[in-house]
């Protein structure tokens, strides 16, 4: 029951990279946050799945350093959004 922490934390750090990371113009609201959110509750589980119990500090501190990785996913999106976008626009003949 407690990965739902995990996935709590996860979210609020998405949204905190949501806003922090360029190119929210190429991006939803709800991508940053969600990618946190799974990020974490993969890494909470393999964790517990490895044998780490809820007494276990990086149990407890992973859900918040690994939702960070969601700021590099976005930026990448981020520029493959706007790679695509000036594409079409080539494509498309629009200034």
């Amino acid at each position: 029951m407690q990965i739902i922490l995990a996935f709590i934390v996860g979210a609020v750090v998405g949204v905190a990279v949501h806003f922090l990371a360029g190119g929210r113009d190429t991006r939803g609201v709800v991508l940053a946050p969600v990618i946190g959110a799974l990020l974490a509750g993969l890494v909470w589980t393999i964790l517990t799945w490895a044998g780490l119990g809820l007494d276990n500090a990086l149990l407890w501190l992973s859900p918040l350093v690994v939702s960070w990785l969601a700021w590099p996913v976005v930026a990448l999106l981020a520029r493959r959004r706007r790679a695509h976008d000036l594409e079409e626009r080539k494509r498309l003949r629009i200034a």
